[in-house]
């Protein structure tokens, strides 16, 4: 039976008993108070406020500019909107790569000013002191392993991760460390449907994937591609569920003709 029936509030370990009874969890992307009180009102059991608000609200290339200060403030706006939903944070580039005493700075004063319940860090054995230190502060730590759109410099393409019998034996590995390390859930993000499977099955805790196949134990999209409000982004694994660009373009028309056509406002808009 479904536990989202009885829990008010989503927490870490509801992930885990959502995994131990084979119940799929679902997460999507907010950065703003009204978009995240309509998808907490849904039901969706995780709103991540994703360094994509770099692509999405600001219109960057990739997950790199968003500053610290910026994260912050996208994700008070969703934690102010969300009564049900775990709210993830991702920690931006540059704010835990190489430093564990920055990487720590950067989680508690995220916790401490936006109210978030946890934080999300790209990256495995390489970034695995700065987990440490953040973790043994008690704020929970969500993992991001596969494509880490941070390192898209270091990779040079947004292909698919893990193709190759080396890669894939490390992302594995990494898998198995962040969870002896003590993170509660993993993100994968656009490797093969195989590993991504063998992943899930390899360690206890929840894998969310993004283009990962369906043999995980929950999925992940960014809102504003989900609902077509972008409109030149099309993966493979994303499914549009509305089409809002067409939408909101069409109104946007509608209300400019009413308004020269002295249509609008009509007398009952009117005081």
């Amino acid at each position: 039976m479904a536990l989202k029936k009885y829990h008010k509030k989503i927490t870490t370990n509801t992930l885990n008993e959502m995994k131990s009874i084979g119940e799929k969890i679902t997460m999507l992307t907010a950065y703003d108070f009204t978009l995240a009180t309509i998808i907490d009102k849904a039901g969706v059991e995780v709103i991540l406020v994703g360094d994509s608000a770099s692509n999405v609200m600001a219109g960057h290339e990739t997950t790199l500019p968003i500053t610290l200060n910026e994260m912050i403030y996208h994700a008070s706006s969703v934690v102010r909107a969300t009564n049900r939903a775990l709210v993830v944070v991702d920690l931006p580039f540059g704010t835990y790569q190489g430093n564990s005493k920055e990487a720590l700075t950067s989680a508690i004063r995220i916790m401490k000013e936006s109210g978030a319940h946890s934080v999300k860090i790209e990256g495995g054995e390489e970034i695995k002191e700065s987990i440490d230190r953040i973790l043994s502060a008690g704020i929970p730590v969500m993992g991001h392993l596969g494509l880490t759109p941070q390192s898209i410099y270091k990779f040079g393409t947004y292909n698919v991760r893990a193709k190759e019998e080396k890669e894939a034996k490390k992302l594995i590995k990494d898998a198995i460390l962040l969870e002896k390390s003590g993170c509660f859930a993993l993100v994968l993000e656009k490797v093969p449907a195989d590993l991504a499977k063998k992943v899930a099955e390899s360690i206890s805790i929840p894998v969310i994937g993004i283009g990962a196949g369906n043999n995980v134990d929950g999925q992940v999209l960014v809102l504003h591609d989900m609902i077509g409000m972008t409109n030149e982004f099309n993966p493979r694994f994303l499914r549009r569920y509305l089409n809002l660009f067409d939408d909101i373009t069409k109104a946007v028309g509608h209300y400019i003709t009413d308004v020269k056509s002295k249509n609008f406002p009509n007398k009952n808009e009117q005081y």
